[in-house]
């Protein structure tokens, strides 16, 4: 029988290693990552400063986005971390923060894609009774429950994966710590959570072609890494689609929402002029002193 191991962190084996090849990916990821957090931060900034996007659209926009950077926050900075200093250990206490926020965000951000879908598929097909099948106080509800659903699932998720006693070497073949890989290291039958786990995650929402791709992206890496029976799961596999939708989707979100946007681009050209006349301006009181 297996020995159990004397401490409780676990191991983070990671998502690269120290090759040539795996450093130029590993700078490529954090460049992506930037430009995430940029992308979105960018459309929280406009969302909030631009009166003409205080709309329900926008305001679940700005939610998106803002879920996005906590998304990838949650397991980026562990994984470069880990990756640059050649510290892979995690708490059990780190371990279920991440299992926690992942499930959190993640299905936070589906029922928000469903809202949003809600919200397109009503000013598209009513256009005259959109303000009252999307009103204000709708929009707040809609969105307090994605992130109360989604932190439903992430409470649970965390509490009974963290619940299992754990043998071996606790190394969690992946970058950052999630329940279906955690718990394959469980020395008890977890068949029972992993069952709930899998029936909670069948979510269906028909979407707006806008965003067809985030979702699909989202969706579908969601549904490969939980929906599949234990005996077709592959570290490998696991790990290159966990990083779809926790790393390249939120980059994808506020390039479909602000490109394809002529109003997201109008708030930009209107912010940027402005910052060019606050400078040119500032300038221009520094030469008359």
């Amino acid at each position: 029988m297996e020995m159990r191991n004397t401490t409780s962190d676990f191991i983070l084996l990671g998502l690269f290693n120290h090759s040539t090849a795996h450093q130029v990916l590993f700078m490529m990821l954090l460049a992506i990552v930037l430009t995430s957090l940029f992308g979105n931060a960018l459309m929280i900034l406009l969302i909030h400063r631009d009166r003409r996007l205080h709309t329900p659209m926008y305001f679940l926009l700005s939610q998106l986005s803002l879920m996005d950077m906590m998304l990838v926050s949650t397991t980026v900075p562990k994984m470069a971390a880990d990756y640059l200093t050649g510290n892979k250990a995690i708490s059990r206490a780190g371990c279920g923060a991440q299992i926690f926020f992942l499930p959190t965000l993640g299905g936070g951000e589906c029922f928000l894609l469903a809202a949003v879908a809600y919200d397109r598929c009503a000013a598209v097909c009513h256009p005259l009774r959109y303000p009252m099948l999307m009103s204000w106080q709708l929009c707040l509800r809609m969105t307090m429950s994605c992130w109360l659903l989604g932190a439903a699932d992430g409470l649970l998720q965390a509490a009974a994966s963290l619940s299992f006693p754990y043998c071996g070497a606790h190394e969690i073949d992946h970058f950052f710590c999630e329940a279906p890989v955690l718990v394959r290291l469980a020395c008890a039958d977890t068949s029972v959570f992993e069952n709930a786990m899998y029936i909670s995650r069948k979510k269906a929402f028909a979407t707006c072609s806008s965003h067809v791709a985030v979702v699909g992206l989202f969706y579908g890496a969601a549904i490969f890494t939980y929906l599949r029976p234990k005996s077709h799961r592959s570290t490998n596999h696991d790990k290159v689609v966990s990083a779809f939708y926790t790393v390249f989707t939120p980059l994808l979100n506020p390039l479909i929402y602000s490109v394809r946007n002529s109003e997201v681009k109008g708030a930009l050209k209107w912010w940027l002029g402005t910052c060019v006349n606050i400078k040119h301006q500032q300038n221009e009181a520094h030469r008359s002193r």
